[in-house]
């Protein structure tokens, strides 16, 4: 294996595809392999856990049964890589090229992707767990996730739980978290125009800056500490209907910035 090899840089990695070796089961933890041609190279098995892989070329490449758990691979090319039984548990494929590569059991739950990420044609990409926009994520456990700035433009997230998640800056637009668990989640700035709240659990929200405009909402389960300071796009009638919510939950203080949901409305 390579560490029984003492190649353990990413330039010496080189010399070992050069010399005519394969990376097969090799230990690549955290290894930075950015921008590296690895065409055609024969990964199968490794280890290849929170490796950097933006922009690399793996056209070809065989990455069968690979474990690739939080590698980053934006913009890296996987044209007709071999990724069947690979494991990319909260990869992030964001502007990957992917067309003709067999993902046959490949494991995508929570990778993030984008509307430049190209996937094999036919492919069911929005139904299989990864994160981007249009994705079905219906119910699905999100609690806590890093999801800042990520693009969930037309998403289904109905009845998710995305409790304490980081959804700084996201892209929401037109979403659908009707009755989704968002508390304590972090919203400021994220893009809302359009999305879908009805029933939704907002207690403890950050939602300073975020776009409400023309969010469709009748009744949220809680808005208890949720922190609505400079909101754009909430209607006189919205932030009226918000105002009738009991006492007890427009007098309770966001933790963070410890304003009441009251203040907030009010500012």
């Amino acid at each position: 294996m390579l560490a029984q090899r003492n190649y353990q840089t990413p330039q010496n990695i080189l010399a070992v595809l050069k010399a005519g070796f394969d990376l097969s089961q090799e230990d690549l933890y955290q290894f930075n392999l950015s921008g590296f041609d690895l065409q055609t190279v024969n990964l199968s098995r490794a280890t290849l856990v929170r490796a950097d892989l933006n922009r690399a070329n793996l056209s070809h490449a065989n990455l069968q049964d690979a474990d690739l758990r939080g590698a980053s691979l934006c913009l890296a090319i996987l044209r007709h890589a071999n990724l069947q039984g690979a494991c990319l548990y909260r990869a992030d494929l964001r502007g990957a090229d992917l067309r003709g590569a067999n993902l046959t059991d490949t494991k995508l739950q929570w990778v993030r992707y984008d509307s430049q990420t190209l996937f094999p044609e036919g492919f069911s990409y929005k139904g299989c767990g990864a994160i981007g926009p249009g994705a079905n994520l219906n119910g699905a456990a999100l609690n806590t996730a890093n999801l800042r700035y990520c693009d969930l433009k037309g998403a289904s997230l109905l009845g998710a739980y995305l409790g304490g998640s980081d959804l700084t800056g996201a892209n929401l637009h037109g979403a659908r978290l009707v009755q989704a668990d968002l508390r304590g989640a972090i919203l400021t700035g994220a893009f809302l125009r359009n999305a879908r709240l009805n029933g939704a659990n907002l207690a403890g929200v950050d939602l300073r800056a975020a776009d409400l405009t023309d969010v469709e909402f009748e009744q949220f389960e809680s808005i208890a500490g949720a922190d609505f300071t400079l909101v754009q796009g909430l209607s006189t009638e919205m932030r009226s209907r918000l105002l009738q919510y009991p006492p007890q939950e427009l007098e309770t203080v966001h933790p963070l910035t410890l304003k009441t949901t009251l203040q907030s409305l009010r500012g």
